[in-house]
């Protein structure tokens, strides 16, 4: 396939001589494809900031794509990943487990190009997904939310439902069980990562039925919620993720981390350095480095902390096995009603 150089040195007019042929042939093209808003302060800006390293980092020729759907819709991430295998690439680095289905698709329409899904669970001949294990910081989130809270009562809202966000939810329900089996729990998916006034309205109404605590796994929607905690004059608190939001507001009481942007560089480095292997899932988890860890806010108690440190270790010895299901309620904030799991295939339908 012709490279993305040698088509710089043509259309530049230049004359490819063996050399110039050897170096541009030489030099590698990686498209990265971001489902949503690539500034969203979220998961999203951890794609981009992935972009960012490969760019400053490795000598290849990068390029990005982004704000495909804030809904997650696969029939938008298939075509537009498609988009990006006609250029051909090395390699596309597909973002969020949202795109483990057109990843698969995809790239057996393109056998020569190599595929990678952040937060993925997809291996094939030329398909391997690379996973910070965001549900070691989610399952810590939970105990913090579990050690915190006053009411008694925990949120939890999201917005679409790929099974990262699947799994990081039920991680976070099993830390809050763990050191509270007592707490109430209230979880919902929005539907749409990005929208402010839904996540807002969903907040609303689990402040409304007691939470003093929420978890919001949310992209550029996140900011609704910050929003309508801030009125709540500090009984309420906020636990983010993906980065640290404690740096961010005062209202958040801690950041289940989870720097994606890392396994986009890891991808993205194997590939260069020849090191890139089909049908793999390659994790990072807590204790390897910063890039999964649970973020404290400075007024976190030292005896909650410590507790905090004692269950980390257990996650990184094995002590501790996390749960990635949840088979329980969903709370819908419409209603105000506890429903089956069933419920959101409808909200689903209503946005395709």
């Amino acid at each position: 396939m012709l490279k993305f150089g040698s088509a710089l040195l043509l259309a530049a007019g230049l004359i490819l001589t063996p050399l110039t042929q050897a170096i541009a042939a030489e030099r590698q093209s990686i498209a990265v494809l971001i489902p949503g808003k690539h500034n969203d302060n979220g998961f999203m800006q951890s794609a981009y900031r992935g972009y960012e390293k490969i760019k400053n980092e490795l000598d290849v020729d990068a390029s990005y794509v982004s704000n495909i759907s804030a809904t997650s819709d696969p029939v938008l991430l298939t075509d537009a990943m498609r988009k990006l295998a006609q250029q051909g690439p090395d390699m596309i680095i597909a973002h969020g487990g949202q795109c483990n289905g057109p990843a698969e698709t995809v790239s057996k329409e393109f056998p020569d190009i190599k595929f990678v899904v952040i937060q993925g669970h997809v291996q094939g001949n030329n398909l391997s997904s690379y996973v910070v294990r965001q549900e070691d910081s989610a399952w810590l989130a939970g105990a913090l939310a579990g050690l915190t809270t006053k009411s008694n009562i925990v949120g939890h809202i999201s917005g679409a439902w790929p099974k990262p966000g699947l799994m990081g939810r039920a991680a976070f329900y099993d830390g809050l069980k763990y050191v509270n089996p007592n707490a109430k729990f209230l979880t919902w998916f929005t539907g749409d990562l990005d929208n402010t006034d839904i996540n807002s309205a969903a907040a609303s109404a689990e402040i409304y039925k007691g939470a003093d605590v929420i978890y919001t796994m949310l992209n550029a929607g996140r900011q609704g919620v910050i929003d309508e905690i801030k009125t709540h004059d500090g009984k309420v608190r906020h636990i983010g993720n993906v980065s640290d939001w404690t740096q961010v507001d005062d209202s958040f009481v801690g950041s289940a981390v989870a720097d994606a942007s890392v396994a986009i560089l890891n991808a993205a480095q194997d590939l260069t350095t020849g090191k890139w292997q089909p049908n793999q899932i390659q994790e990072i988890g807590l204790g390897q480095g910063d890039v999964v860890k649970l973020a404290l806010a400075d007024d976190v108690s030292p005896q909650v902390k410590a507790k905090l440190d004692a269950l980390a270790a257990k996650i990184v010895s094995g002590d501790i096995s996390i749960s990635t299901t949840y088979s329980g309620k969903e709370f819908n904030p419409a209603t105000g009603n506890l429903v089956d799991q069933s419920f959101k295939e409808t909200l689903k339908n209503f946005k395709n």
